[in-house]
């Protein structure tokens, strides 16, 4: 999907949700100013008005500084309408946005905005990544949420058969 993105918000918002696993409604309310530069981090308003702080890759850091430089406004939300008045990017515009992008890619899956959180989950568990801290970069409360996301899958399902069996 990432080779049909024809603008710096598509890269910045595709590289956003796929690598720090936050919800739509997370990236909705996120602000210029919960971006950590320096850390590669942002601060998000999560479910029951809990925060928690999410990383982001150097990958996405270009993206997110291309997307920011390539902006023209004083809007104080991270992502923003491409239209006058600018204003903040509405959730269904955030769904909009992925679905285009996965049409131009000729994707034949679906794809919304929780299927990057549900491969952020599959990806860090994939790559050994302990449940807890799944659990905790996913801003879940209950382990039981994290393991309906976090499902082992193929060639990490073999591995581990072959390693316990």
């Amino acid at each position: 999907m990432k080779i049909s993105c024809s603008s710096h918000r598509e890269h910045a918002l595709l590289e956003f949700l796929y690598c720090t696993g936050c919800r739509v409604g997370e990236v909705h309310k996120l602000n210029l100013d919960d971006i950590n530069w320096e850390n590669c981090s942002a601060i998000v308003n999560g479910k029951g008005s809990k925060q928690r702080e999410v990383y982001f890759t150097t990958e996405c850091k270009v993206w997110l500084s291309r997307y920011i430089d390539s902006r023209q406004d004083n809007c104080k939300a991270l992502f923003v309408t491409e239209s006058h008045p600018t204003r903040r990017l509405a959730i269904p515009t955030i769904r909009y946005s992925l679905k285009k992008l996965a049409t131009r890619g000729e994707v034949t899956a679906k794809v919304y905005p929780h299927r990057f959180r549900h491969t952020y989950a599959c990806h860090l568990l994939d790559n050994g990544a302990p449940l807890e801290f799944i659990q905790g970069m996913l801003g879940h409360e209950k382990a039981s949420t994290t393991q309906i996301y976090a499902q082992l899958r193929g060639e990490r399902r073999r591995e581990l058969y072959r390693r316990f069996f």
